[in-house]
This record gives C-alpha cells, sequence and structure tokens, in this order.
C-alpha cells in the first residue's frame, strides 16, 4: 500500500504537472523551431508574442462572459482561441512586412535578424502592458477539477490524493491534437512539402517554382497558431501575466535546441525533456522516500537537490550542456 501512495504522490506532483508543463513548453519550442527552419533565424520575441496571442484570448474570454457566453464544464476561453488566433495571425503578418521582410530582401545576416527580433519583443510587450495591464489576470472558468484528491482518496482508501485539473486535460489533449495535425500537414500536403524544401535548400527550391511569398505567410500563419495556443493554454494551467511569458523563453529555446533546431519532431520532445527535469531536480523527495524506506531509513531533510527558485537554472544547464557536447540536438537540425 505505502509503494501505492509513493506511486500516486509522483503522479499527482510530477508526472501530470510536467506532462502539462511540457506540453506548454513544445508549442513554443516548434514556433522556434519552425521560425529558424523556415525564415532562418532565432525569434527571441518568441514568449512575448505568445503573450499578446493570449492577451486577446482573454479580451474576448472577458466579452464572451459579459455576453452570457460559456461553454458549461469547459473554460469559455476555448471559444475565444479562434479569434485570438486571427487578430494574432494579423500582427504578425503586420510585424514581417513592415520590419522582417526589409532585412529578408537585403539579404541580412542571422544575427542581425535576432537583434531586430529583440526590438520587436520589446514592442510586443509594452503593446501587451498598454493594453491590458502588467497585473495577474485570471480569465479560467468552467469545472476546475475532473478528480479532486479527497474524492480519490475516498475511492481508493489511500493516504495520498490525485487531483487532476481539467486545464492539465486540455492542454495535453489539444497538444496532441495540433501536433498531430501539424506534422501531417509539413509531410503530407503540398504546402508543408514546399516548406520544407525551402528549409533543405533556398535555391534549389527557388528554381523548382517555390513561392517563397507563400512560403513565409504560411510559417507566420501557423506560428501565430502555436503562439496563441500555447500561450492560452499556459495562462489557463497558470494565469495569464504577461513578464511570465518573457521568463518562459529560456526553457522554450532549451527545448527546441535539445530537439535539433530546426526539427519540430525534435522540439516537441524537448518541450518534455525539459520540463520533466526542472521538476524531477526541483521536488522534494522527502514524503516520496519514506514511502519506500524502513523507518531507519527515513530522510530528515527535504531531500531535495534544487530549490524551486532554481528551476530556470535548470534549463540554462541543459542548454550549455547541449551546446558543449551535442550541438545538433537530439535530432538533425532539419525540418521532417
Amino acid at each position: 500500500m505505502d509503494f501505492i501512495n509513493a506511486i500516486v504522490l509522483l503522479l499527482n506532483y510530477i508526472f501530470v504537472p510536467a506532462l502539462t508543463y511540457g506540453s506548454q513548453l513544445a508549442l513554443g519550442a516548434i514556433f522556434v523551431t519552425l521560425i529558424y527552419g523556415v525564415l532562418r533565424f532565432a525569434n527571441f520575441a518568441t514568449g512575448d508574442m505568445m503573450s499578446f496571442g493570449t492577451m486577446f484570448a482573454v479580451l474576448f474570454t472577458w466579452y464572451f462572459q459579459s455576453l452570457g457566453v460559456s461553454l458549461g464544464f469547459l473554460p469559455t476561453a476555448l471559444l475565444a482561441i479562434p479569434f485570438a488566433i486571427l487578430c494574432m495571425i494579423i500582427y504578425m503578418l503586420f510585424i514581417d512586412k513592415f520590419v522582417f521582410k526589409y532585412y529578408r530582401t537585403n539579404k541580412s545576416p542571422p544575427v542581425q535578424f535576432a537583434m531586430v527580433s529583440i526590438g520587436v519583443m520589446f514592442l510586443t510587450q509594452a503593446l501587451v502592458r498598454i493594453i491590458i495591464g502588467p497585473d495577474d489576470r485570471r480569465f479560467f472558468d468552467g469545472q476546475k477539477f475532473l478528480i479532486k484528491a479527497g474524492e480519490f482518496k475516498e475511492m481508493t482508501g489511500l493516504n495520498e490524493g490525485l487531483a487532476i485539473k481539467s486545464t492539465q486535460v486540455i492542454t495535453i489533449f489539444v497538444t496532441i491534437i495540433l501536433v498531430s495535425a501539424l506534422f501531417w500537414f509539413l509531410n503530407k500536403t503540398k504546402t508543408g512539402k514546399s516548406m520544407r524544401a525551402y528549409s533543405d535548400n533556398e535555391d534549389l527550391a527557388l528554381l523548382s517554382g517555390i513561392d517563397p511569398k507563400k512560403i513565409v505567410m504560411v510559417t507566420w500563419i501557423i506560428a501565430g497558431i502555436l503562439a496563441t495556443i500555447g500561450g492560452v493554454l499556459y495562462g489557463l494551467d497558470k494565469s495569464f501575466k504577461p513578464f511570465t511569458y518573457f521568463n518562459n523563453m529560456l526553457p522554450i529555446f532549451a527545448a527546441a535546441i535539445v530537439g535539433g533546431i530546426g526539427n519540430p519532431f525534435g522540439a516537441f520532445l524537448g518541450g518534455y525533456v525539459i520540463a520533466f527535469s526542472e521538476i524531477f531536480l526541483t521536488y522534494a523527495y522527502k514524503k516520496f522516500l519514506v514511502y519506500i524506506l524502513p523507518e531507519s531509513l527515513e530522510p530528515e531533510g527535504l531531500v531535495q537537490l534544487l530549490s524551486t527558485d532554481y528551476k530556470f537554472a535548470v534549463s540554462f544547464s541543459i542548454l550549455v550542456i547541449v551546446l558543449l557536447y551535442r550541438p545538433q540536438g537530439i535530432f538533425k537540425g532539419r525540418l521532417l
């Protein structure tokens, strides 16, 4: 019985939260790797673009709530996502037309693109704070828990309870659907194959008759979808605070590089590698060890490798190690 309690404890505090957080990071990492793979620059505005799309979802959610429109046990934000995506795509295409297009036309080096993206990051961050403010905004409604810890204890007779939030299930479910659709698009459709060809060899793709303007536009559209949905899922699970999304830029880039920058499947797996690493290394294992060890060997301290304050240090350390020993990442950096 103690062993089962230990397993439930890990499920409740490590595996379910890590799967949820990893799904959110995976969408952001795919955003980064898609922009890098097709447009060939590191977009440091990723976190704030996710924040920008989420901002529209929050505003539309509040509007629907004011009209009395809801989805019952599901969060109203799911109804707002399509409208937020549309606003985000318009913003991204606007930024590309009036900012990135100039440097792309002049064949600017990737470093210059990266510096420009930092400018876009500050602009986007300022717009979000002006429009919705810097404070914590909660926009979740509907059923909060699918399983409550107390109910689980009553059903099983265990000491440990398992609590599963509806946002966690929604995050994992939506991520699987979205990533599956993206991989199908890249591998099975004519436009997806054109994007892969453009990523592999731009000059050869142009000689083959591929329209670069269409490729750029489709890339930004897909990126807008990923940024908005990833940001909304994170906001529903935690809450919406603009600066938090800026902080997420480090684990998102770490996930993209661990998986192999330019490879969507690698970025997808990289999100879970970073999430599980952060949570595994910052969790206090005292209670878990009490369940599985004899009483004479029970620890007195928290048995915590790192404080939760150092969560981002885990991402940074993994990023540095990968860049030093396997800079190509888990997979070779190219679109699948």
